[in-house]
């Protein structure tokens, strides 16, 4: 007898199942359907098909539509998922409607639409491209679609607009075509780049994790410029040979464009890419791509783990360290933790790979969790880079920049070099100060100032987004002696314009690369030698391969010196060998430069005579001693409200909840309820608790008994709150 009830997890902040009762027809466990709430419809997905329910059959609302007829992941993933949701502490359906694609939560099919394709007309065939020397992008068109005809997203890539195509087609020369379906690209697969020769720890490397095709888990620790992507080109060889997929995982979009052309240039098989800048359609599709094996090969950030590959063979999580693999907001998951879950589930290998691997993976290392592989030589003839401090106590500075450095700079410069400047502080200065007065420009709803952005003449709150005209008078005085305070990456673009003007300069953050396809056109510009000085953010310090940089230098290191979060000079450390690695990774030598008023600080002077290996075995020994991670296990219960004393209370409140949890006391610690470091931010007060455990267990113990008292605390309806397990950023 079939089922007449089914359980389905809706995108909605509670931690229960709604009961729906069977209409006309079966649903799927794992699969969509939508369904009546409220006086709405949602898309929720069925967890159980089952007879029995709480409430009597006549009470129980019927399924409006069932959206799919087989579930939407593997059973491996969805395990994996509702794994996830409980670790983490977050509801279900939200999890899993965080994780799917935004036009599979809309209640779109989950088919594939064949895409639009464009191929030559007999008259383009004939166009010569000669007659179209003042139409550059028309004659880029023709020049692809006589190598066969494309998809209109694969021109869109090649930064062709839509408008330019629209021209080219009113012309006679291109005309529109459906996409016709591939055939399997395993027929047709293979290696059609020549492999370079890989160095003896590369090839012990790849002949270790090819060795067993189920699952591990390894950390390749390799130095900048060790060849680790060729590493993971390698590994990938055989898994595509036998007809399996690969997932490789980036922290940032950034990184994608010339991770995508590698893996394109060294393999025949369709290659997609997921992350947040996709619309919709182009997200369902490449998800779609990866669960039909129509994909071999799927290259995202930390969202892409979740695509349901029908035939995975590897997961690669390059620059593991990476803070943008932990998802700050809703459902607070950590994709490399859950990537080595994943692998577990589905049985494959897990490759972790960075030059500053997080002391998380450095100690699962050493206890034997992970096997270690290290890539200690610079791939091909790279030199070792020279790494110098400046002192610059007492020097006079312009735009943040000392004379030795500036000297530095032309001599390089002169030699037909590029310079790499490092300062992660977008705008033109941090604060507007009154010279009169010392008042500062603040942010009425932060406890934060504004920075000041002159290229687009407004100060800018960098916690809340808001924005304002920069002020002719102070706020205070009515003085018009208003000065910049601090150094930004504007400010040192202008300074250099003028200190070098024999030289092009270019800036790489997120102000001006907003605009799809700007990054890849100023990294190629970077390549051709179009700019020979570049100021980046840290969007520029790590993956990127610049052949004639040959000096790296950190504008300014203090700020991260001295800090009260304590993986700070962790990240601090992992920053510099990532900028270092910037400088000569061609046949040229590199130098790197650090600028600081404290060139006798330990961690610098670890870091620059003895290494990132010394410092994390320094590091993890004082964590160790100060029993924090990865010695122990923190969860924070974050609080918000406009008004301080009832996100206080309500903390306060949970906090006696957690302390008469059965467990003994000696073997947790509960901290708080303090401030948030930004106590402020966008109009709300924030307070946090922290709570603290010898072992996950224990923590997901005490919290599984705690959760529900603290949801049915009144002021739990009051303040906005949530928790996050295993934070990675305590502010």
């Amino acid at each position: 007898m079939n089922p007449t009830i089914a359980q389905v997890a809706l995108p909605v902040p509670l931690h229960k199942t709604f009961d729906y009762r069977i209409a006309n027809e079966m649903p799927v466990v794992g699969g969509r359907v939508r369904v009546p709430f409220g006086k709405q419809y949602k898309v929720g997905i069925v967890v159980a098909l089952t007879d029995t329910s709480e409430f009597p059959l006549e009470q129980i609302k019927p399924i409006n539509a069932v959206l799919d007829s087989a579930p939407l992941w593997t059973p491996s993933l969805y395990k994996v998922l509702n794994w996830a949701s409980r670790y983490y502490q977050y509801p279900l359906g939200d999890a899993l409607a965080t994780v799917m694609p935004g036009a599979l939560r809309k209640g779109k099919p989950a088919v594939k639409d064949r895409e639009k394709c464009w191929q030559l007309t007999e008259a383009g065939k004939e166009q010569p491209l000669s007659a179209l020397t003042r139409a550059p992008k028309q004659a880029r068109v023709l020049t692809l679609l006589r190598q066969g005809a494309m998809t209109h997203g694969d021109l869109l890539e090649e930064e062709l607009s839509a408008a330019i195509l629209k021209t080219v087609e009113e012309k006679g020369w291109i005309e529109a075509v459906k996409e016709q379906r591939a055939k399997p690209w395993q027929q047709s697969y293979e290696v059609v780049e020549d492999k370079p020769r890989l160095n003896s720890e590369q090839a012990t490397a790849v002949a270790t994790i090819n060795a067993n095709p189920e699952f591990a888990c390894y950390l390749i620790e390799g130095v900048t410029g060790s060849g680790k992507t060729e590493v993971y080109l390698n590994l990938l060889e055989p898994v595509l040979k036998r007809g399996q997929q690969a997932l490789i995982l980036v922290p940032e979009i950034g990184l994608t464009p010339q991770t995508i052309n590698r893996f394109k240039r060294r393999f025949n098989v369709p290659v997609v890419v997921m992350h947040s800048g996709l619309n919709d359609t182009e997200r369902l599709n490449a998800w779609l791509a990866a669960r039909d094996n129509e994909a071999a090969i799927i290259i995202g950030t930390r969202s892409a783990l979740f695509s349901p590959c029908k035939s995975l063979g590897i997961i690669v999580v390059d620059e593991e360290h990476d803070a943008s693999y932990k998802q700050q907001d809703s459902f607070r998951y950590h994709a490399r933790d859950l990537a080595v879950m994943r692998g577990h589930e589905e049985n494959v290998p897990v490759v972790l790979g960075s030059a500053t691997p997080c002391l998380e993976s450095l100690h699962n290392a050493k206890t034997g969790k992970y096997h270690h592989l290290t890539l200690s030589a610079r791939a091909g003839n790279a030199l070792k880079t020279q790494n110098g401090v400046l002192d610059i106590r007492g020097l006079y500075l312009e735009a943040g920049l000392s004379a030795p450095l500036i000297a530095e700079m032309r001599k390089h410069l002169s030699r037909g070099n590029q310079v790499m400047l490092f300062l992660n502080r977008r705008g033109y200065a941090p604060a507007l100060m009154c010279h009169e007065c010392g008042w500062l420009a603040e942010c009425k709803r932060c406890d934060a100032y504004y920075t000041l952005h002159q290229s687009s003449n407004e100060l800018r709150c960098h916690h809340c987004g808001s924005q304002r005209p920069i002020p002719h008078q102070c706020g205070s005085c009515g003085s018009t002696q208003l000065i910049s305070v601090g150094v930004g990456t504007e400010q040192l673009e202008a300074q250099l314009e003028t200190l070098f003007p024999e030289y092009k300069t270019i800036r790489i953050d997120r102000d001006n690369t907003r605009r799809k396809g700007a990054l890849e056109a100023y990294l190629n510009a970077i390549h051709n030698k179009e700019y020979q000085i570049l100021i980046g953010t840290q969007m520029l310090a790590k993956g990127h391969h610049f052949p004639d940089v040959t000096l790296v230098a950190l504008v300014d290191v203090d700020s991260a010196l001295f800090s009260n979060d304590f993986r700070a000079p962790e990240r601090l450390a992992q920053l510099f060998v990532q900028v270092a690695g910037r400088a000569g990774r061609a046949s040229k030598p590199g130098y790197v430069l650090l600028q600081t008023h404290h060139p006798e600080h330990a961690l610098l002077q670890s870091l620059i005579h003895k290494g990132y290996d010394s410092f994390a075995a320094e590091a993890l020994n004082e964590r160790k001693m100060a029993h924090l991670p990865p010695y122990s296990y923190f969860a924070l219960l974050r609080a918000e409200s406009h008004h301080s004393g009832e996100v206080e209370q309500f903390l306060q409140q949970a906090r006696t909840v957690l302390d008469a949890s059965p467990i003994p006391e000696d073997e947790c610690a509960v901290m708080g309820p303090a401030p948030a470091p930004l106590h402020r931010r966008a109009g709300r007060f924030r307070w946090q608790l922290v709570f603290q455990a010898p072992n996950r267990k224990i923590l997901q113990q005490r919290l599984t008994m705690a959760l529900p008292a603290i949801r049915q605390l009144p002021l739990s309806k009051k303040v906005r709150w949530s928790l996050d397990i295993e934070p990675q950023d305590m502010s």
